[in-house]
Protein backbone atom coordinates (compact mmCIF):
# COMPACT_ATOMS: atom_id res chain seq x y z
CA UNK A 1 0.00 0.00 0.00
CA UNK A 2 1.19 3.52 -0.79
CA UNK A 3 1.45 6.12 1.97
CA UNK A 4 -1.74 8.13 2.33
CA UNK A 5 -0.80 10.40 5.27
CA UNK A 6 2.49 12.03 6.23
CA UNK A 7 2.63 13.16 9.87
CA UNK A 8 4.79 16.29 10.06
CA UNK A 9 6.34 16.97 13.47
CA UNK A 10 8.89 19.73 14.09
CA UNK A 11 10.91 19.65 17.29
CA UNK A 12 13.72 21.53 19.01
CA UNK A 13 14.88 21.08 22.62
CA UNK A 14 11.79 19.06 23.59
CA UNK A 15 13.40 16.05 25.28
CA UNK A 16 10.64 15.98 27.92
CA UNK A 17 7.80 15.96 25.38
CA UNK A 18 8.80 14.45 22.04
CA UNK A 19 8.22 10.84 23.13
CA UNK A 20 4.59 11.66 23.99
CA UNK A 21 4.10 12.99 20.48
CA UNK A 22 5.72 10.03 18.70
CA UNK A 23 3.95 7.45 20.87
CA UNK A 24 0.61 9.09 20.03
CA UNK A 25 1.43 8.84 16.32
CA UNK A 26 2.39 5.18 16.60
CA UNK A 27 -0.85 4.47 18.48
CA UNK A 28 -2.99 5.47 15.49
CA UNK A 29 -5.25 2.70 14.18
CA UNK A 30 -5.88 3.10 10.46
CA UNK A 31 -6.80 1.07 7.38
CA UNK A 32 -4.18 3.00 5.38
CA UNK A 33 -0.43 3.49 5.52
CA UNK A 34 1.09 6.55 7.15
CA UNK A 35 4.61 7.82 7.77
CA UNK A 36 6.04 9.87 10.64
CA UNK A 37 8.55 12.58 9.74
CA UNK A 38 10.36 14.25 12.64
CA UNK A 39 12.14 17.49 11.80
CA UNK A 40 14.81 17.67 14.51
CA UNK A 41 16.55 21.06 14.38
CA UNK A 42 19.91 20.32 16.08
CA UNK A 43 18.65 20.41 19.66
CA UNK A 44 21.12 21.09 22.46
CA UNK A 45 19.43 18.58 24.78
CA UNK A 46 18.64 14.86 24.26
CA UNK A 47 15.82 15.32 21.75
CA UNK A 48 17.91 13.96 18.85
CA UNK A 49 18.87 10.81 20.77
CA UNK A 50 15.23 10.11 21.65
CA UNK A 51 14.12 10.49 18.03
CA UNK A 52 16.98 8.30 16.78
CA UNK A 53 15.88 5.50 19.12
CA UNK A 54 12.39 5.57 17.59
CA UNK A 55 13.93 5.50 14.11
CA UNK A 56 15.89 2.37 15.08
CA UNK A 57 12.83 0.73 16.66
CA UNK A 58 10.42 1.66 13.82
CA UNK A 59 12.62 2.05 10.70
CA UNK A 60 9.70 1.57 8.30
CA UNK A 61 7.51 4.14 10.06
CA UNK A 62 9.60 6.92 11.69
CA UNK A 63 11.93 9.10 9.62
CA UNK A 64 14.41 11.66 10.97
CA UNK A 65 14.82 14.84 8.90
CA UNK A 66 17.70 17.01 10.11
CA UNK A 67 21.01 18.66 9.17
CA UNK A 68 24.32 19.58 10.76
CA UNK A 69 23.13 23.08 11.75
CA UNK A 70 20.01 24.76 13.11
CA UNK A 71 17.73 26.09 10.35
CA UNK A 72 14.85 27.58 12.35
CA UNK A 73 11.16 26.69 12.57
CA UNK A 74 10.05 27.77 9.10
CA UNK A 75 12.85 25.99 7.22
CA UNK A 76 12.39 22.93 9.43
CA UNK A 77 8.68 22.88 8.58
CA UNK A 78 9.41 23.31 4.87
CA UNK A 79 11.94 20.48 4.62
CA UNK A 80 9.77 17.83 6.28
CA UNK A 81 6.90 18.88 4.02
CA UNK A 82 9.18 18.41 1.00
CA UNK A 83 10.16 14.92 2.19
CA UNK A 84 6.53 13.88 2.70
CA UNK A 85 5.12 11.22 0.39
CA UNK A 86 1.48 11.22 1.52
CA UNK A 87 -1.58 12.64 -0.16
CA UNK A 88 -2.43 14.32 3.14
CA UNK A 89 -0.35 16.18 5.74
CA UNK A 90 -1.17 15.79 9.44
CA UNK A 91 0.41 18.33 11.80
CA UNK A 92 1.62 18.05 15.38
CA UNK A 93 4.46 19.98 17.01
CA UNK A 94 6.86 18.08 19.26
CA UNK A 95 5.41 19.43 22.51
CA UNK A 96 1.80 18.47 21.70
CA UNK A 97 0.28 15.01 21.20
CA UNK A 98 -2.85 13.14 20.14
CA UNK A 99 -5.22 11.35 22.52
CA UNK A 100 -7.57 9.47 20.19
CA UNK A 101 -6.15 6.41 18.36
CA UNK A 102 -8.78 6.84 15.62
CA UNK A 103 -8.10 10.54 15.04
CA UNK A 104 -6.41 10.12 11.66
CA UNK A 105 -8.94 7.57 10.44
CA UNK A 106 -11.88 9.86 11.26
CA UNK A 107 -10.35 12.86 9.54
CA UNK A 108 -9.11 11.04 6.45
CA UNK A 109 -12.49 9.30 6.04
CA UNK A 110 -14.15 12.70 5.88
CA UNK A 111 -11.58 14.19 3.51
CA UNK A 112 -11.76 11.20 1.17
CA UNK A 113 -15.56 11.42 1.06
CA UNK A 114 -15.72 15.21 0.58
CA UNK A 115 -13.35 16.40 -2.15
CA UNK A 116 -14.36 20.04 -1.58
CA UNK A 117 -13.11 19.89 2.03
CA UNK A 118 -9.58 21.28 2.07
CA UNK A 119 -8.84 21.23 5.80
CA UNK A 120 -10.08 19.05 8.64
CA UNK A 121 -9.53 19.86 12.30
CA UNK A 122 -10.96 19.10 15.74
CA UNK A 123 -11.03 20.26 19.36
CA UNK A 124 -8.10 20.10 21.78
CA UNK A 125 -7.76 20.39 25.52
CA UNK A 126 -5.13 22.67 27.01
CA UNK A 127 -2.61 21.38 29.54
CA UNK A 128 0.48 22.88 31.13
CA UNK A 129 4.05 21.67 30.78
CA UNK A 130 3.46 19.13 33.58
CA UNK A 131 0.38 17.63 31.88
CA UNK A 132 -2.02 19.33 34.28
CA UNK A 133 -5.33 20.04 32.47
CA UNK A 134 -6.21 23.74 32.70
CA UNK A 135 -9.92 23.09 32.25
CA UNK A 136 -9.93 25.01 28.97
CA UNK A 137 -10.26 23.89 25.37
CA UNK A 138 -9.69 25.09 21.83
CA UNK A 139 -13.23 24.50 20.64
CA UNK A 140 -14.72 26.94 18.12
CA UNK A 141 -18.11 25.21 18.01
CA UNK A 142 -20.22 22.75 20.00
CA UNK A 143 -21.18 20.95 16.80
CA UNK A 144 -19.47 19.54 13.72
CA UNK A 145 -19.25 22.64 11.54
CA UNK A 146 -18.04 23.90 8.17
CA UNK A 147 -15.90 27.04 8.37
CA UNK A 148 -14.77 29.46 5.67
CA UNK A 149 -11.56 31.40 5.31
CA UNK A 150 -13.56 34.40 6.53
CA UNK A 151 -14.29 32.61 9.80
CA UNK A 152 -10.59 31.93 10.26
CA UNK A 153 -9.75 35.55 9.44
CA UNK A 154 -11.96 36.58 12.34
CA UNK A 155 -10.83 33.81 14.68
CA UNK A 156 -7.07 34.02 14.08
CA UNK A 157 -4.42 31.34 14.51
CA UNK A 158 -5.89 30.30 17.87
CA UNK A 159 -9.15 29.38 16.14
CA UNK A 160 -7.86 25.88 15.44
CA UNK A 161 -5.25 23.72 17.24
CA UNK A 162 -2.25 23.09 14.98
CA UNK A 163 -2.02 19.49 16.26
CA UNK A 164 -5.53 18.84 14.92
CA UNK A 165 -5.00 19.82 11.28
CA UNK A 166 -5.04 17.39 8.34
CA UNK A 167 -5.05 18.75 4.79
CA UNK A 168 -4.33 17.76 1.16
CA UNK A 169 -0.62 18.26 0.48
CA UNK A 170 -1.16 19.45 -3.10
CA UNK A 171 -2.68 22.76 -1.97
CA UNK A 172 0.56 23.87 -0.30
CA UNK A 173 3.03 22.60 -2.90
CA UNK A 174 3.62 26.17 -4.08
CA UNK A 175 2.46 28.44 -1.23
CA UNK A 176 1.73 32.14 -1.84
CA UNK A 177 3.63 35.07 -0.32
CA UNK A 178 1.09 35.53 2.48
CA UNK A 179 2.32 32.19 3.80
CA UNK A 180 6.02 32.45 2.98
CA UNK A 181 6.43 35.91 4.50
CA UNK A 182 4.41 35.38 7.69
CA UNK A 183 6.36 35.04 10.93
CA UNK A 184 3.92 32.40 12.22
CA UNK A 185 2.68 29.62 9.91
CA UNK A 186 -0.60 28.37 11.32
CA UNK A 187 -2.75 31.46 10.71
CA UNK A 188 -1.95 31.93 6.99
CA UNK A 189 -2.05 28.16 6.51
CA UNK A 190 -5.63 28.03 7.78
CA UNK A 191 -6.66 30.98 5.59
CA UNK A 192 -5.16 29.45 2.45
CA UNK A 193 -6.51 25.95 3.02
CA UNK A 194 -10.06 27.02 3.88
CA UNK A 195 -10.05 29.45 0.97
CA UNK A 196 -9.61 26.57 -1.48
CA UNK A 197 -12.81 24.92 -0.26
CA UNK A 198 -13.84 24.82 3.38
CA UNK A 199 -12.51 23.74 6.75
CA UNK A 200 -14.46 20.98 8.48
CA UNK A 201 -14.45 20.95 12.27
CA UNK A 202 -15.09 17.70 14.17
CA UNK A 203 -16.35 18.48 17.67
CA UNK A 204 -14.28 15.84 19.44
CA UNK A 205 -11.27 16.42 21.70
CA UNK A 206 -8.59 14.34 19.99
CA UNK A 207 -5.35 16.18 20.86
CA UNK A 208 -3.80 18.32 23.56
CA UNK A 209 -2.18 21.72 23.33
CA UNK A 210 0.64 22.02 25.84
CA UNK A 211 1.15 25.59 27.07
CA UNK A 212 3.95 27.08 29.15
CA UNK A 213 6.70 25.05 27.48
CA UNK A 214 10.01 26.87 27.71
CA UNK A 215 11.10 28.16 24.32
CA UNK A 216 7.68 27.68 22.68
CA UNK A 217 6.08 30.49 20.69
CA UNK A 218 3.36 31.05 23.32
CA UNK A 219 5.87 31.08 26.15
CA UNK A 220 8.05 33.62 24.37
CA UNK A 221 5.02 35.82 23.68
CA UNK A 222 3.54 35.81 27.19
CA UNK A 223 6.65 35.81 29.35
CA UNK A 224 9.79 37.83 29.92
CA UNK A 225 10.20 41.54 29.31
CA UNK A 226 8.10 43.74 27.01
CA UNK A 227 5.12 41.37 26.87
CA UNK A 228 2.92 44.25 25.74
CA UNK A 229 5.30 45.11 22.91
CA UNK A 230 5.35 41.46 21.82
CA UNK A 231 1.54 41.36 21.70
CA UNK A 232 1.46 44.54 19.63
CA UNK A 233 4.08 43.17 17.21
CA UNK A 234 2.18 39.87 16.91
CA UNK A 235 -1.07 41.66 16.03
CA UNK A 236 0.73 43.84 13.50
CA UNK A 237 2.07 40.65 11.88
CA UNK A 238 -1.49 39.30 11.73
CA UNK A 239 -2.64 42.49 10.02
CA UNK A 240 0.10 42.10 7.39
CA UNK A 241 -0.95 38.48 6.87
CA UNK A 242 -4.61 39.46 6.44
CA UNK A 243 -3.72 42.24 4.02
CA UNK A 244 -1.60 39.82 1.99
CA UNK A 245 -4.34 37.17 2.03
CA UNK A 246 -6.91 39.73 0.88
CA UNK A 247 -4.72 40.40 -2.15
CA UNK A 248 -4.08 36.68 -2.77
CA UNK A 249 -7.80 35.82 -2.64
CA UNK A 250 -8.84 38.83 -4.75
CA UNK A 251 -10.92 40.13 -1.86
CA UNK A 252 -13.25 37.10 -1.77
CA UNK A 253 -13.63 37.36 2.00
CA UNK A 254 -12.87 41.08 2.31
CA UNK A 255 -15.66 41.85 4.79
CA UNK A 256 -14.44 39.28 7.32
CA UNK A 257 -10.79 40.08 6.60
CA UNK A 258 -11.41 43.80 7.09
CA UNK A 259 -13.21 43.10 10.35
CA UNK A 260 -10.34 40.86 11.47
CA UNK A 261 -7.93 43.71 10.75
CA UNK A 262 -10.08 46.22 12.68
CA UNK A 263 -10.21 43.89 15.69
CA UNK A 264 -6.43 43.62 15.76
CA UNK A 265 -6.11 47.40 15.41
CA UNK A 266 -8.51 47.72 18.35
CA UNK A 267 -6.40 45.29 20.40
CA UNK A 268 -3.25 47.27 19.59
CA UNK A 269 -4.97 50.48 20.72
CA UNK A 270 -5.89 48.74 24.01
CA UNK A 271 -2.27 47.64 24.53
CA UNK A 272 -1.04 51.15 23.71
CA UNK A 273 -3.72 52.68 25.98
CA UNK A 274 -4.75 54.92 23.10
CA UNK A 275 -8.20 56.09 24.19
CA UNK A 276 -8.64 58.45 21.23
CA UNK A 277 -8.15 55.52 18.82
CA UNK A 278 -10.46 53.20 20.79
CA UNK A 279 -13.31 55.73 20.64
CA UNK A 280 -13.35 55.80 16.84
CA UNK A 281 -16.66 54.79 15.28
CA UNK A 282 -15.08 51.96 13.25
CA UNK A 283 -14.72 49.92 16.45
CA UNK A 284 -18.34 50.23 17.64
CA UNK A 285 -19.35 46.81 16.32
CA UNK A 286 -16.18 45.25 17.79
CA UNK A 287 -16.99 46.61 21.27
CA UNK A 288 -20.66 45.65 20.99
CA UNK A 289 -19.80 42.03 20.19
CA UNK A 290 -17.30 41.59 23.05
CA UNK A 291 -19.99 40.74 25.61
CA UNK A 292 -19.68 41.37 29.34
CA UNK A 293 -16.68 39.10 29.97
CA UNK A 294 -14.83 40.46 26.96
CA UNK A 295 -15.41 44.04 28.03
CA UNK A 296 -14.12 43.29 31.53
CA UNK A 297 -11.04 41.59 30.07
CA UNK A 298 -10.18 44.51 27.83
CA UNK A 299 -10.96 47.05 30.57
CA UNK A 300 -8.41 45.34 32.81
CA UNK A 301 -5.91 45.11 29.98
CA UNK A 302 -6.35 48.83 29.26
CA UNK A 303 -6.44 50.20 32.81
CA UNK A 304 -4.35 47.64 34.70
CA UNK A 305 -2.20 45.59 32.29
CA UNK A 306 0.11 44.29 35.02
CA UNK A 307 -2.87 43.15 37.11
CA UNK A 308 -4.33 41.39 34.06
CA UNK A 309 -1.10 39.40 33.62
CA UNK A 310 -0.92 38.52 37.33
CA UNK A 311 -4.52 37.29 37.36
CA UNK A 312 -3.78 35.05 34.39
CA UNK A 313 -0.75 33.51 36.15
CA UNK A 314 -2.73 33.16 39.40
CA UNK A 315 -5.45 31.22 37.60
CA UNK A 316 -2.86 28.80 36.21
CA UNK A 317 -1.43 28.26 39.71
CA UNK A 318 -4.93 27.69 41.15
CA UNK A 319 -5.71 25.03 38.52
CA UNK A 320 -2.45 23.19 39.28
CA UNK A 321 -3.14 23.15 43.04
CA UNK A 322 -6.70 21.94 42.49
CA UNK A 323 -5.52 19.16 40.17
CA UNK A 324 -2.91 17.97 42.69
CA UNK A 325 -5.51 17.90 45.48
CA UNK A 326 -7.90 15.84 43.36
CA UNK A 327 -5.14 13.30 42.65
CA UNK A 328 -4.56 12.67 46.37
Amino acid sequence: MSILVSINCVTYNQENYIADAIESFLAQKTNFEFEILIGEDCSTDNTREIVEKYVRDYPDKVKLITSDHNVGFKKNTERIFNHSEGKYIALCDGDDYWIDPFKLQKQVDYLEQHADCTMCFHAAKIINSEKVPLGTFVRPSKNNTKFTAGDIALGGGGFFPTASVVYPKAIMENPPDCYRQASVDDFPLGLILAGHGYAYYIDEVMSVYRTGVQGSWTSQLLNGKDVNAKKIANNKDDIKTLDAYNHYSNGEYHQDVDKGIRFREFYIAICERNLREIKKSKYKDIIRELGFKGKVKYYLLFCMPSLSSRLSRLYGHFVKVKYNLLKQ
